[in-house]
């Protein structure tokens, strides 16, 4: 049997499961680790600070569908990873961080460096591992993949000391392959409480049966269906049963954008259509969604005459905001095939016709609510059209028709940071199918836009990635230029400059009486020519006709700033403890 070290078994197990590039800041207690990737000539992308690590690994999970990687030494590394690993659990987003701790004699002495990374973890990871001998990693490291990806996907941490990394340990027979082995047994059975295989011919029968029943039913979909598998099986469904589709924020891409009968996302900041459509409806078939609190609004006054038909892989949030008339525990992909197959042999003939004219009256209230838009934004002093907020002379840019006007195609994916550039970027890009849209939605977190892009950019390099963010977001993780041109990345930063947290500072406008609490920035730095400072591109599309060639068909990192006025406000907007329907439009 070979003797391997703990920094040896783990860089042997990531080459097995195919990963190629890992993210990270090295410190003291990750050194030994450090040295093997080193040595063993692995792909690693080091960043400037360890948020990023774990935003660049999400941005290649969420791009792929399967765990990233990422590292981080003890103490102050592992915590300052924490706020992404946060975030993944958040969003369901499969991710593997390792990192290193002082050694296991010295745990809980207050050495120098030392956290309890797995205590702090714990709450908000899918699950967190504390090795304590090489031996231990064996089974470690491919457990925290298949845990990561298996069922709801979410973030595993593995905490290794340095003696650890270092301790020699014998390696079976097998280890070359061990890892698929351990791997495929886990996830053989990880979807714990799915609907039992000989219950469900009966649910998808009750689901049909609805379906043939509804005479204003509605699709509702989530992050759980934004996979290629899920919105193909998707899209055959509407081909069969024409009905109106909302999305939540994270579920944007599952059906395009312009097909007719989509409603616009749901909440918040949704669409009246979406919302209207939902309260009036009599049957919500909601998939990979969870009835959120920015989606849902009120819960009691999400849809008050609807029964629900409720698909999710957690079992845990059938039931847990809205009751619903039928559940199917099982995957969205899954659940959909069976559903379809069904479909087949179904007499939907009904209503058949109440099914059609409620579409057409959705459809109508969506094309009435954008002509109401476009005829707002051409009148209003405070959108940038007429006399709000000059400089030098020109008129600021409407941010709604400059993100509408951004190029579009299946080979551009866009990452936003978190406020009012990212709503804005959910309402008016075009959007066309899944895992095209990258943005922190539950943990809504400032600073994920840029090293997502860029993690992105190694996952996807021969397709455009688009990063919008606002003054405020892009200074929270800005240092990561500097990774983005050391490795030539295809990423365009777009930033909306409006000197102000926007977001902040429209909801202190409508709650707070237009006290502005520090929510304006005193003084705002040459964003231009800090990107220069990098050695990237910079444009400013104000005063640039070329911009979209520079940033668009130009190779390369670039980075663009754009003004609007600091007025500007996301609608509709729905205040906390109102329905949906009582939207500010």
């Amino acid at each position: 049997m070979a003797q391997l070290s703990g920094s040896q078994i783990i860089i042997n197990l990531l080459r097995q499961n195919g990963i190629d590039v890992v993210f990270g800041l090295p410190g003291g207690m990750i050194l030994p680790l450090y040295n093997e990737l080193f040595v063993s000539d692995f792909k690693h992308v080091l960043v400037r600070q360890e948020q990023a690590a774990g935003f660049m690994a999400q941005g290649v999970a969420r791009v792929t569908g399967k765990a990233a990687v990422c590292m981080a030494t003890s103490g102050p590394g592992a915590m300052n990873l924490l706020t992404a690993v946060a975030d993944a659990r958040s969003d369901s987003i499969p991710l593997v961080a390792i990192t290193g701790q002082v050694n296991t004699n010295l745990i809980g002495t207050d050495a120098f460096q030392e956290a309890d990374t797995f205590g702090l973890s714990f709450p908000i990871t899918k699950h967190s591992i504390m090795v304590k001998s090489a031996k231990e990693l064996l089974t470690a490291v491919p457990l925290a993949f298949a845990i990561a990806e298996s069922g709801r996907p979410g973030p595993v941490l593995i905490d290794v000391p340095r003696n650890v990394q270092t301790e020699l340990c014998e390696v079976p027979s097998d280890f070359s392959t061990s890892f698929k082995r351990i791997y495929d047994d886990y996830v053989s059975h990880a979807v714990r409480n799915k609907t039992k295989d000989e219950d469900v011919p009966a649910v998808v029968q009750n689901i049909v049966g609805s379906l043939a029943k509804a005479k204003k039913p509605i699709l509702y979909v989530g992050g759980g269906c934004n996979s290629p598998k899920a919105s193909e099986q998707i899209r055959a469904f509407l081909q069969v049963y024409d009905i109106p589709v909302i999305s939540s924020l994270m579920g944007l891409g599952v059906v395009p954008k312009n097909m007719p009968s989509f409603l616009g996302m749901v909440g918040m900041h949704g669409t009246f259509a979406s919302g209207k459509a939902a309260y009036e409806s009599d049957l919500v078939i909601a998939a990979g969604s969870r009835f959120d609190d920015r989606a849902a609004g009120v819960p009691e006054g999400f849809c008050p005459n609807a029964k629900i038909i409720h698909i999710d892989i957690d079992a845990a949030e059938i039931n847990k905001i809205l009751s619903s008339y039928v559940s199917f525990v099982s995957d969205t992909a899954t659940a959909f095939e069976k559903i379809n197959s069904a479909l087949k042999t179904a007499d939907l003939s009904a209503f058949n016709s109440e099914r059609d004219s409620w579409r057409k009256t959705c459809i109508d209230l969506k094309n009435q609510e954008k002509i109401e838009l476009e005829m707002s934004c051409a009148a209003a002093d405070c959108c940038g059209a007429k006399t709000c907020g000059k400089k030098g002379g020109a008129e600021y840019k409407n941010p709604r028709e400059f993100i509408a006007s951004l190029p579009s195609n299946e080979n551009i994916i866009v990452t936003t940071d978190v406020g009012q550039h990212q709503m804005w970027a959910a309402q008016f890009f075009d959007i066309q199918r899944p895992r095209q849209f990258l943005t922190s939605g539950s943990l809504g977190t400032m600073g994920f836009g840029l090293p997502t892009a860029l993690g992105a950019a190694f996952a996807e390099p021969n397709k455009k990635i688009v990063c919008i963010s606002g003054d405020g977001s892009i200074l929270m993780n800005i240092q990561e230029l500097a990774t983005m041109a050391e490795n030539n990345l295809n990423v365009t930063v777009i930033v909306l400059e409006n000197g102000a947290l926007g977001m902040v500072r429209q909801q202190q406008e409508y709650l707070f009486n237009k006290q502005y609490s520090a929510s304006t920035f005193p003084s705002n730095p040459d964003l231009l020519k800090i990107a220069e400072g990098f050695g990237i591109k910079a444009v400013d599309a104000d005063t640039d006709d070329n911009w979209q060639k520079k940033a668009f068909e130009e190779t390369g990192p670039c980075f663009v700033c754009v003004k609007i006025a600091r007025c500007e406000n996301v609608l509709p907007f729905v205040k906390g403890g109102s329905l949906n329907i009582d939207s500010i439009r």
